[in-house]
């Protein structure tokens, strides 16, 4: 099968085409895709740069979602078979394992049917940032109805759909766009409020959205220096979820003086620790969101999509920033 293979860490010309024996079937379980597109992630290009998180894992391929078409089926698999249109989060975390190809093998539990209205690029663009969204707001900072929330990066993969996946829910949201353009975009999703993070002060144009009382949820999409300014901008008693590594040397003073509940979302835990019901459970989420799909009720924005060969020029995009949405590669 064809496949962009990573042979070493490196810059985005460390992926180069090769040719590699096609997955097979090997658990009961198993179901064996022929993948249509795979989504581009910014986790894709950091284990590019600098290694799988799997140990001893070189050669890889990358790529966490894919989409495509069953091919043949486990002895023990119940939900599909070949012909059926499946979309998924699985793979791309280190070895041969990856969406980056023609093929590949996922575990029953983790594939769901693609949502009819969607075609395989636009599919493949969505679960790892639904999943991350639907589990930082629902599962860690528990977003309720009528609480407000601040959305950093809401043009982005995964500001995006949390905008939508808060106002589902019945928040209010805040959000932080780098552009004129970006913040009509945010609008048209549901967001009450954008902040120009390059011309307006965070901390100060919370206070006027929230009369001076700060959001009560915050959900950082950027890293450190945002998780650090973030916490002044929080309500007492406030949520606030990252999908990045805080930092080291962080200074939860103000954190504390606020009674301020501070959680980590990594949805790429189950596939790291093999935690089969984690599994499962994003299985539903996944299912869930694809009928929300189906109703019209969220969307995933495809900025750009590459062909497989382009891989590396996709990195380069991703990487230059900018960009709103998601990218995706197209395998023929």
């Amino acid at each position: 099968m064809k496949a962009m293979l990573m042979r070493q860490p490196g810059p985005p010309d460390a992926l180069v085409a090769a040719d590699l024996p096609p997955p097979s079937i090997t658990n009961p379980s198993d179901v064996l895709v022929r993948l249509h597109a795979a989504g581009v992630n910014p986790v894709d290009t950091k284990i590019r740069a600098r290694g799988p998180f799997l140990p001893d894992t070189l050669t890889a391929v990358l790529g966490c979602d894919g989409a495509g078409v069953v091919e043949a089926v486990g002895t023990a698999v119940s939900r599909f078979q070949a012909g059926d249109a499946v979309w998924f989060c699985h793979g791309g975390l280190g070895g041969p394992h990856g969406n980056y190809a023609e093929y590949i093998v996922v575990d029953e539990v983790v594939a769901q049917p693609k949502p009819r209205s969607l075609d395989f690029v636009h599919a493949a663009a969505g679960p790892l940032v639904l999943l991350t969204a639907w589990e930082a707001l629902y599962d860690r900072a528990r977003l309720r109805e009528g609480q407000t929330v601040l959305i950093h990066g809401g043009a982005g993969g995964v500001g995006h759909v949390a905008i939508q996946l808060a106002r589902l829910a019945g928040a209010r949201v805040a959000t932080t766009v780098s552009s004129p353009d970006k913040a009509e975009y945010v609008h048209q999703l549901g967001a009450e409020c954008a902040i120009n993070y390059r011309e307006e002060d965070l901390v100060g144009a919370i206070a006027d959205w929230t009369g001076g009382h700060g959001v009560e949820v915050a959900f950082d999409t950027v890293g450190p220096e945002v998780f650090k300014r973030t916490i002044p901008a929080m309500a007492m008693y406030g949520d606030l979820v990252s999908i990045l590594d805080p930092g080291p040397g962080l200074d939860l003073s103000e954190a504390r003086v606020r009674n301020l509940r501070l959680s980590l979302e990594l949805m790429l835990t189950p596939q790291l620790r093999n935690l089969s019901e984690a599994l499962a459970y994003q299985g539903s989420i996944l299912r869930r969101c694809g009928d929300l799909i189906d109703q019209g009720k969220l969307s995933v924005y495809l900025g750009e999509t590459f062909p497989l060969e382009a891989a590396a020029d996709a990195h380069r995009r991703l990487e230059a920033g900018g960009m709103k949405g998601k990218l995706a590669l197209a395998i023929a």
